[in-house]
């Protein structure tokens, strides 16, 4: 794995407080809920007013590894409190930092909420939390967590991932891997292309884990206008079914996104951007501490309009009964 500079979408300090100011008169405005409608529903006309400094870091992934960083927020970190020990105890910790993100995800697409995770929430708090530390879930601390696609498992998943890095004090690192780096035969791109397996939703979809629907098999990578794309995630795909030649071609696309893996570590205030349709993503292991210092990342999805990314098969699966939210 590669530790290679990740490239940088520096904010100039007036764009850092334009951003910040922006964020924190909609809180003011909405009584500091960073979830409330009528919050959401003021993000895209407060987001079209920002600078064209602001929207030029926003601009499409152009990098070759599929994601880049914006860098320049200020974090307090005694400001915004311990870290919870579950998603469900952040409240509004470090709600400032959810508006901020908001308002960056409408200059890149439409934010998107999950009804089954999170309480519907548009900004997810990814924290340690205990009894789920070997999981493969953003809960869990001591097990890598394995390269995959956002919500892997479902045709609505997002098109970028967009993680605001509030804590990190153990320099944590999230792993990222791009399918435009990697080198496969074409009879492995052949094979991985078709629908022969399917990919299940993880631990965070309790109630898509128990859906009656048959699991629809989808392709794991395929050619689309923006080049190789992927759908992937091995923890929660079945791959010992298929037939041994899909198998190994898998087990080879496993060993190129290891190859060419990179490590990408937040300080507090980066705002980490990932192409979810090019580009796995993961974390390295660490030791939790549950003791309010532990890493603290938000997260919000995003889809971008009109993109054309995606099999138009995948509009006949039943997405496990999951239903993802637009902002807007």
């Amino acid at each position: 794995m590669s530790t290679a500079a990740s490239p940088v979408r520096q904010l100039h300090p007036e764009a850092e407080r334009e951003l910040m100011n922006t964020a924190r008169e909609l809180l003011h405005t909405f009584g500091g809920d960073s979830c409330s409608p009528g919050l959401l529903g003021r993000i895209p006309h407060a987001a079209s007013a920002l600078s064209a400094d602001i929207r030029e870091a926003c601009r499409p992934v152009d990098t070759p590894d599929g994601l880049f960083v914006i860098r320049g927020i200020a974090v307090d970190d005694e400001e915004a409190g311990p870290t919870p020990r579950h998603w469900s105890d952040a409240g509004d910790a470090g709600a400032v930092l959810d508006a901020a993100l908001l308002l960056l995800s409408a200059l890149m697409g439409t934010p998107l909420a999950w009804e089954g995770q999170q309480d519907g929430r548009f900004v997810h708090n990814i924290v340690p939390s205990p009894g789920h530390e070997a999981e493969q879930t953003g809960a869990s601390s001591s097990v890598l967590l394995s390269p995959h696609t956002e919500d892997a498992f479902h045709p609505g998943r997002a098109h970028l991932l967009v993680l605001g890095c509030v804590r990190n004090h153990d320099a944590v690192a999230t792993t990222a891997a791009s399918v435009g780096r990697t080198r496969l035969a074409e009879d492995d791109l052949e094979l991985l292309a078709r629908p022969v397996l399917p990919i299940l939703p993880d631990d965070a979809y309790a109630q898509a884990r128990s859906y009656p629907g048959e699991p629809p098999a989808v392709p794991t990578v395929w050619r689309s206008p923006h080049g190789p794309t992927l759908r992937f995630d091995p923890a929660y795909t079945p791959v010992d079914r298929a037939p041994e030649d899909h198998r190994a071609a898998y087990g080879r696309l496993q060993d190129e996104l290891a190859r060419v893996s990179v490590a990408v570590t937040l300080a507090p205030g980066d705002v980490l951007v990932v192409d979810n349709d090019l580009v796995v993503h993961g974390r390295v292991p660490f030791r939790a501490r549950y003791d309010g210092t532990d890493r603290w990342l938000k997260r919000a999805s995003v889809r971008v309009p009109e993109r054309s990314t995606r099999p138009d098969t995948e509009r006949l699966e039943h997405g496990y009964g999951q239903a993802a939210v637009e902002a807007w």
